[in-house]
């Protein structure tokens, strides 16, 4: 074989100009690498232990360049040929990432040795090729040569990216027979391919079989805890290791701090960064990630923030803790400013940052924004990574463009119970039950099995559609039959079903007879469907049992005061007003806004202050006059004050729904969808009205109130007036 490991030319060939190379010319080199690389280049002392420690150094630093060159020198001195040379040279390609480079010198070698195979499979699985790894174990086995204990430990690893619990217990096995499982990180391996592959069963059974156990073992069923749900579990296993192990790691803390984030536990999360700051150990970003994201999920986003300042080098991880802590505390237009940011400082977002990023644009209905990062995640590859495919979908689906959702759950190569939950949440929210349904049943015949998230959704969309004996069936048997324990937004979700379709007295019972706690959501939900159905008696009760556990509760004096108001008793309006006068309740205003050009323009009823107020005025009067000529008449009844008829469509003609669609047919090309949200239930008039203004515009209207969207196109709503 040729001593240039079949892959390299020798010297004489490598000079031709037009010969491609592994390696830059000696000119090119000289002039990236520092002064030291250059004399050790020109040296003819230099020797094999010289080269091997400047590839480590090359290998800490990352600079590949030094590297090369040494290589070279290596090369062309034959010290390539020495066994630990060749080592050295793979862990230095895989470690920077040039697993090609790592694999020929490899293959090219005359004689290899364990740590030969065990420095390829460590780069093969540190770059993501775990599958590889096991490609090379078998390999190694039929040349017979025998693995050590750190060959197995990266061969287990591997079959846990991989999901391979077949693979990994003949491994066990393996293990078991040759004697290596005396070593911990052998033990630990094991462990962590019984938490990822396999259930909480076998990992518990073999965690309680190891012979002793270190904080490592620990991180690991902790770990599997969480990602079970199991959190009372994990956190007992916390206190089992700050009791038993005294040294704790990075790892340790980020574990820790990862728990502490899931269960919202801020004094426990706060012990654990006093353990830090006692250790008197410099605070890493990879620490320093974990404690912005506890502190961003428990609600101190101002300490979130502080530890982002200390920390002077700040990665990806980092800036995606940080946007996700914003966004988690309502700060939604601050987090979508952090992008900028952080490539002004030289720092590309990932997968997840797109996906923080995109459920801000969602919980903001940007769907403006959240295209253009739409456009931005497809130009660097990660519109088809699982996490940015679910923020997409959420991202869609809240700014009111449920077709372009499906669109992309439709190309999604792999889904995951997000995605599902996301797609019939979505087409719930859109009063578009049967296709919720649908999407349901799809996902009944994969192997995703559906949470209590998921029936929230399929719930919901029963009752958007009125199907109540379709709802009891998911609510008493499927939820049953999947081992998914009814909580309070599942009977909130009967409730409004039983509610809209006028069975009041079903609701009224189902409520009595919750096994758990009643809150004061599930009891508005019926009040609300009072209103629409002007059962007064049966509010005034409602009412009354709300108010002796919440006496200030706003909602409950307003929605109380419309079901007397359309059942015309204005004397228990007036004393209901006096009421909270007296408490100093007051009723939340309506508003409605639009968005234009990455620009919000928001609307009250009445509105005096937009600036275009003289062109919406003109629109308006020109709509509402296009759509009495077809039929539009205004609802008196939907004006909850006692005054005459003249005052009552005057009234009506000022809503602020009314306001932004006039402000959008002005502000858009013909044609354009518009987009309106609004933070209170629209009015019966508003309702109607929009239905017309899609006849006489051609226009399709999406409002989104505080329930459900409403889809208006050629006169028809897509909530079918049962809403």
């Amino acid at each position: 074989k040729s001593p240039w490991f079949g892959f390299l030319a020798p010297p004489s060939v490598m000079a031709d100009e037009n010969q491609p190379t592994l390696f830059p010319r000696s000119s090119a080199v000289i002039n990236c690498v520092s002064e030291a690389s250059y004399s050790f280049v020109n040296s003819r002392s230099s020797n094999l232990s010289t080269c091997i420690n400047l590839l480590r150094k090359a290998t800490d630093t990352g600079q590949l360049k030094d590297g090369k060159m040494v290589h070279a020198h290596m090369l062309r001195t034959r010290l390539e040929v020495c066994l630990v040379g060749a080592n050295t040279l793979i862990n230095f390609y895989a470690k920077c990432g040039f697993m090609a480079f790592a694999s020929q010198v490899f293959y090219g070698m005359h004689e290899k040795n364990v740590v030969s195979w065990c420095s390829l499979m460590a780069g093969y699985l540190h770059n993501g090729h775990a599958r590889e790894v096991l490609t090379l174990f078998e390999i190694m086995v039929v040349d017979g040569l025998k693995p050590n204990h750190f060959v197995l430990s990266m061969v287990l690893r591997s079959c846990s990216t991989l999901m391979d619990f077949s693979r990994g217990k003949q491994l066990h096995a393996y293990a078991l027979k040759h004697g290596f499982i005396s070593y911990m990180y052998v033990q630990n391996a094991i462990l962590v391919m019984y938490c990822k592959s396999g259930g909480l069963e076998e990992s518990l059974k073999f965690y309680h079989g190891m012979k002793e156990q270190d904080v490592s073992s620990s991180n690991v069923m902790i770990s599997a805890f969480l990602k079970h749900g199991c959190h009372v579990e994990a956190l007992e296993f916390l206190r089992r290791s700050l009791v038993n192990h005294k040294g704790w790691d990075d790892i340790a803390h980020v574990t820790a701090l990862n728990l502490c984030s899931c269960m919202n536990y801020l004094r426990l999360g706060q012990e654990v960064h006093n353990q830090i700051l006692k250790a008197h150990k410099e605070l890493n970003v990879f620490v320093g990630s974990a404690l912005v994201d506890m502190y961003g999920k428990c609600g101190k986003f101002e300490y979130a923030c502080k530890i982002f300042e200390l920390l002077s080098h700040r990665n990806v991880v980092l800036w995606t803790a940080l946007t996700a802590a914003y966004a988690q505390n309502g700060l939604f237009e601050e987090a979508l400013s952090l992008l900028s940011d952080m490539c002004f400082e030289g720092v590309q977002p990932n997968e997840f940052t797109y996906a923080a990023l995109l459920n801000s644009c969602a919980c903001l209905a940007a769907l403006d924004h959240g295209t253009q990062l739409h456009s931005l995640a497809k130009k660097m590859g990660y519109s088809m990574c699982l996490p940015v495919g679910n923020a997409l979908i959420n991202m869609y689906s809240k700014s009111g463009n449920i077709g372009y959702a499906r669109k992309v759950f439709d190309c999604m190569a792999n889904r995951d119970v997000i995605s599902w939950n996301s797609m019939i949440s979505g087409y719930s929210q859109h009063g578009l039950g049967e296709q919720a349904l649908q999407i349901f049943h799809h996902m009944l015949l994969t192997d995703k099995a559906p949470t209590h998230v998921t029936f929230v959704g399929v719930l919901s969309a029963c009752g958007h559609i009125g199907l109540v004996n379709e709802g009891f069936y998911y609510f008493n048997r499927l939820m049953k039959k999947f081992n998914v324990v009814p909580g309070v937004e599942h009977y909130t979700c009967m409730v409004g079903l039983l509610g809209r379709a006028g069975l009041f007295d079903e609701a009224y019972s189902l409520i009595k007879s919750m096994p758990i706690h009643c809150d004061v959501v599930v009891w508005r939900t019926l009040l609300n469907a009072c209103q629409v159905y002007k059962n007064a008696n049966l509010g005034k009760k409602i009412a009354g049992l709300i108010l002796q556990t919440y006496p200030d509760d706003a909602g409950t004096y307003i929605l109380l005061s419309n079901i007397y108001a359309k059942s015309t008793r204005w004397t228990e309006v007036t004393e209901i007003r006096e009421k909270m006068k007296a408490k100093h309740v007051k009723k939340e205003p309506g508003v409605s806004w639009i968005q234009v050009q990455n620009c919000t323009h928001v609307f009250v009823s009445k509105d005096r202050e937009h600036p275009q107020l003289h062109q919406i005025h003109e629109k308006l009067a020109e709509v509402l006059a296009e759509i009495r000529v077809v039929g539009y008449v205004p609802d008196m009844a939907s004006v909850l004050h006692d005054v005459d008829d003249e005052q009552k469509e005057e009234c009506l003609r000022y809503h602020s729904e009314k306001l932004a669609v006039s402000f959008g047919l002005i502000s858009s090309p013909p044609g354009a969808t518009i987009r309106i949200f609004k933070n209170l239930r629209v009015c019966d008039d508003c309702h109607v009205a929009m239905k017309f203004i899609s006849v006489t515009t051609k226009r399709e209207i999406i409002l989104r109130d505080a329930n459900r969207f409403h889809s208006f196109s050629h006169g028809i709503c897509s909530c079918g007036d049962y809403w």
